[in-house]
């Protein structure tokens, strides 16, 4: 893969101890101390009302953080390319359909079905803001966040649009949890541009690094355990350059087992 350059216009952020990104600077940049406190997930207010009640963690957190960065920005989210990656998906609706297929008589719900298939949140946001614009949902298991940057990088590059990346994962109930711990809901999104403008925050420089080791150990232990243990949260090396500005970073974002993703980050804010 050759080296996709692209700017950073809007962050989102929600996380155990981060309620959002413009709170959760001063934890990222160091200035105060990371507090594991349970994620708490917002209703999601611009969905109508029938699809809010329906709406299970995935869709919630997702949009949250996809709000917090359209807004940032302040683009019509009603225009943008989106990417949204998980390496969870819906999991509760998941849950609830294995239970469902496991009883005497088994019978799938077709509202639990049509909100746990991948894309239940990339659908929930299009409908939400009224976009027909293209939409891709995936998943690379613990890489699903590097997966997400390249595809989303990818095609600001190939398109010179606007692309919203929404990264998220949520924490399944027992006993898939005991199978695939997820310790907490963990979501972060990042509007990307093909150039500058007057609210870039800064420059993306990416390329794969099948050399290289992967992501380098974050100076805060809370922050560290999280990066390790969801693999949304990879995404926290970026965030905290984000948060840190002022200087060019050189970082690692992990993806595949033998391979990384070498970012060049140049803050502009």
């Amino acid at each position: 893969m050759s080296g996709l350059r692209v700017w950073v216009q809007g962050v989102g952020l929600l996380g155990p101890g981060m309620s959002s990104w413009a709170s959760s600077q001063e934890v990222l940049r160091g200035a105060l101390a990371h507090v594991n406190v349970p994620t708490v997930l917002p209703v999601p207010v611009r969905l109508p009302a029938a699809e809010r009640r329906r709406a299970g963690a995935a869709v919630k957190l997702a949009m949250a953080v996809a709000d917090e960065a359209v807004a940032q920005a302040q683009v019509d989210p009603a225009v943008l390319a989106t990417v949204f990656s998980s390496s969870s998906g819906e999991c509760a609706n998941c849950d609830a359909m294995c239970v469902a297929l496991a009883m005497p008589t088994p019978v799938v719900s077709p509202t639990k079905f049509t909100n746990s298939v991948h894309n239940a949140s990339s659908g929930a946001w299009h409908i939400a803001v009224a976009s027909r614009a293209p939409s891709t949902s995936l998943c690379a298991f613990n890489g699903s966040f590097g997966a997400g940057l390249i595809e989303a990088a990818s095609n600001v590059c190939l398109s010179k649009e606007p692309v919203l990346l929404v990264a998220s994962d949520s924490p399944y109930p027992e006993p898939l949890h005991s199978a695939r711990p997820l310790p907490d809901h963990f979501g972060v999104a990042l509007l990307l541009t093909p150039a500058a403008t007057e609210r870039s925050l800064a420059v993306l420089n990416i390329q794969l690094a099948s050399s290289q080791p992967g992501a380098r150990a974050l100076a805060s232990a809370p922050l560290e355990t999280l990066r390790r243990v969801i693999p949304a949260a990879a995404a926290l090396p970026l965030l905290v350059a984000l948060a840190q500005g002022k200087q060019q970073h050189g970082l690692v974002v992990d993806y595949l087992p033998e391979m990384g993703l070498h970012v060049d980050l140049e803050p502009l804010a």
